[in-house]
């Protein structure tokens, strides 16, 4: 591949490993900085093109990624990318997260998409690169293989093109037969790019690979950094600040003994009282993730609510009915299917099913309506669709969500403790806080899992909850204990945030672990958690009825 003829996609490492990559407009800006020159200084404040990315500043010697409210360094690299690729073409695949906002898939999930989209089949599915999620285009939703839960997906045109590469063909023959969205040059080239942009040089075409590649280098230390490092910095928050009108340098741990990041503020310091302008130095909020230390006796337990903790075990399903005997509880036979699709298979009613795995012992052209909601569907692929959940004797319709019998899930044995505390939740200054403790222990999984006999394991555990002891707080609790008594809190998949499989995950019903501050966006003030988390506990099949038949 001609680097003449190739896109640049500007990246960052996160903390999990993996490199995401910029906006195009962002990348447009980075890029035409490397090539600018001396003019550029070294450094591109991201701010300028994005007011989102106003804290982050890129050192393009060292190339790190720097948050000025933190100090956080990450690594970045200068990837390229075939012309006839996803990026090449100016196509971003993103997702629809929980807040209703799109996030981008990262560039090797959405170049499998649109390879996919482009041959013009009806779905893709990304287990063999890592991720257990199935891309319906027909529907275009996301489907998580385990819990059938789908979110939409959409692919946008309208962010236009990243930068073309400059005019070189990689000095070695090896380059030449990379694939597309593979990384082309070497790290000492990138920093020799970075250095004659800055240093006064053209442009070099040189193919450049990421620093910190094997992806355990997510952040790295401020100390690293040499003084001429720190002063570009300085001198780019400084350009930051002039711009903005808004002298003000959040420096975190500011009276701590680290002594880089007052080094840091120190520069900008004197930067900016040289230019005549006031300096204000100013902490970022902090985290706090857990009360301040309760001692035994003042735990209480919560009015209304029995005992203080529960476990579960492995439930076995219901045995002794088949699966379509099961089904014939909620379906009524149609003699004259409607010409629709079937949104299962994709094929028409009035056609067989188009499902192609494992048999089903029915006719693969008999078609059903669920006797609720009315879906009309293949029964063959209703068949199918049960074999491969939690065949606990229960239904859910894949089209509206109803569900048919009671829900249950694949949750790994544990315990939930559960209690009041005598301190208050921000937004809650009226009432004390229940404390929700779960711990699940790693183990083998068992046959309604992934990965029957597999090890799995259990990270971050005992994690700490929290409600306001208030009504409202209370009759989350009693869902959230069905919830837990129904096996519906975690599962085992693959973790969205670390990609590590055969681990437990959160199931659907979110949860919050920030006590005191809400800078994750799952902490407190939330003025819309406990009305949010009744909806997800509802579209589970949990209300105040399920509450009432559960035992407390």
């Amino acid at each position: 591949m001609l680097l003449a003829s190739a896109v640049v996609v500007w990246e960052w490492l996160n903390e999990h490993g993996r490199w995401r990559p910029y906006s195009p407009a962002v990348s447009h800006h980075i890029e035409a900085a490397v090539r600018a020159g001396p003019r550029a200084g070294g450094s591109v404040v991201l701010g300028q093109v994005d007011r989102r990315l106003a804290p982050y500043i890129i050192d393009l010697h060292s190339m790190n990624q720097f948050r000025q409210d933190t100090g956080t360094l990450r690594p970045v690299r200068r990837n390229y990318y075939d012309p006839a690729s996803a990026p090449g073409k100016g196509v971003v695949w993103e997702w629809e997260n929980d807040h209703g906002s799109w996030t981008p898939y990262d560039m090797d999930v959405g170049i499998t998409i649109q390879h996919a989209f482009e041959k013009q089949r009806p779905s893709i599915d990304l287990s063999p690169i890592g991720f257990g999620y199935v891309i319906d285009f027909g529907t275009m939703g996301q489907i998580n293989r385990q819990t059938q839960r789908q979110r939409r997906v959409r692919r946008r045109l309208d962010l236009g093109p990243p930068p073309q590469g400059p005019g070189a063909t990689p000095p070695d023959s090896a380059g030449a037969g990379r694939g597309p969205g593979k990384p082309a040059p070497s790290s000492q080239a990138i920093r020799r790019l970075a250095s004659s942009a800055a240093a006064g040089a053209g442009p070099a075409g040189c193919p450049a690979s990421p620093p910190g590649a094997n992806g355990k280098a997510g952040r790295v230390a401020l100390a690293t950094l040499n003084r001429t490092s720190l002063q570009r910095l300085a001198l780019a928050q400084s350009r930051v600040l002039i711009a903005s009108g808004v002298p003000t340098v959040p420096v975190k741990n500011l009276s701590g003994s680290s002594p880089v990041n007052p080094a840091l503020a120190g520069i900008t310091g004197i930067l900016m009282s040289a230019a005549g302008l006031p300096v204000c130095l100013t902490r970022p909020p902090k985290l706090v993730l857990h009360p301040p230390p309760v001692s035994k006796s003042e735990i209480k337990s919560i009015p209304g609510v029995s005992n203080t903790s529960r476990k579960t075990t492995k439930k076995q399903a219901k045995k002794g009915k088949t699966p379509e005997e099961v089904l014939k509880k909620y379906l009524q036979k149609v003699r004259h299917p409607p010409d629709e699709d079937c949104t299962i298979c994709m094929e028409r009613l009035t056609a067989p099913s188009g499902y192609k795995g494992p048999q089903p012992m029915v006719k693969p052209d008999l078609v059903g309506k669920l006797s609720r909601c009315g879906h009309v569907y293949h029964i063959y692929c209703l068949v199918a669709m049960y074999n491969n959940g939690n065949k606990d004797g229960s239904l859910q319709c894949p089209t509206c969500k109803t569900i048919y019998g009671v829900k249950t899930g694949t949750q790994p044995p544990g315990k939930m403790e559960y209690h009041v505390i005598p301190h208050s939740l921000p937004g809650h200054p009226d009432c004390r806080t229940i404390r929700i403790i779960y711990s699940i222990p790693p183990g083998i999984q068992g046959p309604e899992h992934p990965n029957p006999g597999k090890s799995f394991s259990a990270r971050g555990f005992p994690r700490h909850c929290y409600l306001p002891d208030s009504e409202k707080g209370r009759k989350v609790l009693k869902l959230l204990l069905v919830a837990w008594d129904r096996r519906l809190i975690f599962a085992i998949g693959t973790s969205s945030t670390t990609g590590e499989s055969d681990t437990v995950i959160w199931n659907e019903v979110h949860h919050k672990t920030e006590f005191g501050s809400n800078l994750t966006g799952h902490g407190y003030p939330d003025a819309n958690y406990l009305d949010n988390v009744l909806a997800e506990l509802a579209a589970q099949g949990i209300s105040e009825d399920s509450a009432a038949q559960e035992k407390d």
